[in-house]
């Protein structure tokens, strides 16, 4: 079976993947996964489905959080799966979490399946974003979430423009320096660029049945935490308010 381009990036890139996150990010990536991880909590899931789990960093930390829960967690990268089982194996969670390889555009589970989908740094990575849409829609339960941390770019003085010529210029320095691949580090900051606005994001996510959704910005709106839920649309989505 063929690989896809982007699942080879990151089963390059995977030996490196997370210290160069918690580099490149002064560790303040796990600072938004500890906040995702958190607002699952809430709903008091028994089921959870993480895609693009990558190395299981927000698997671990949501089954911390919910020991009652079962996690599976699924990306393409191979590479990146089999770290995420060895740190599972070490702090004995593996009866907890499940890691898969799969695609987010054809799940192999049936309709109304999980609690919580979750999506940490992935959605933007999707080949088709809105058949990923459409799966994480058919596979949640009647008023199942979906949580989804994504990158943004922020948009007010000077954070914005601080940010763009980090992410724009050293970042893809750094990154291709301690990875030693040309291409990972600068298609980060070009998805970024490229994925929808948030209140275009939220759009996107009840067109496709996922409803009453909100944006909450993290760190200035460089990450942004998006909960919407499988039901029915109570309110148009929440517009995205300037601070």
């Amino acid at each position: 079976m063929s690989v896809s381009p982007i699942a080879a990036m990151f089963d390059r890139i995977s030996p490196k993947y997370d210290a160069l996150n918690h580099l490149l990010s002064l560790n303040i990536d796990k600072v938004w996964r500890k906040k995702t991880a958190k607002t699952v909590t809430k709903l008091q899931p028994t089921s959870i489905l993480d895609l693009a789990t990558g190395t299981a960093d927000l698997a671990i930390a949501m089954a911390k959080r919910n020991p009652q829960a079962q996690i599976v967690g699924m990306d393409i990268s191979e590479k990146m799966l089999e770290i995420g089982k060895e740190k599972i194996t070490k702090i004995g969670l593996e009866n907890q979490i499940e890691l898969r390889a799969g695609d987010a555009a054809a799940l192999p589970f049936e309709d109304g399946t999980f609690d919580a989908v979750t999506v940490a740094f992935g959605v933007r990575n999707f080949e088709d974003l809105d058949k990923g849409l459409s799966e994480i829609h058919r596979v949640l339960k009647p008023y199942g979430q979906a949580v989804i941390l994504e990158f943004s770019m922020p948009e007010r003085f000077p954070v914005k423009q601080l940010y763009h010529f980090y992410f724009r210029h050293l970042l893809p320095m750094i990154g291709k320096r301690i990875s030693k691949d040309d291409d990972a580090y600068s298609y980060l900051p070009a998805s970024v660029e490229r994925f929808p606005k948030p209140d275009a994001f939220l759009q996107c996510l009840s067109n496709h049945g996922l409803s009453d959704g909100c944006a909450q910005r993290l760190s200035f709106g460089i990450a942004m935490l998006y909960c919407a839920k499988k039901g029915r649309q109570l309110a148009p989505p929440t517009p995205l308010k300037k601070n």
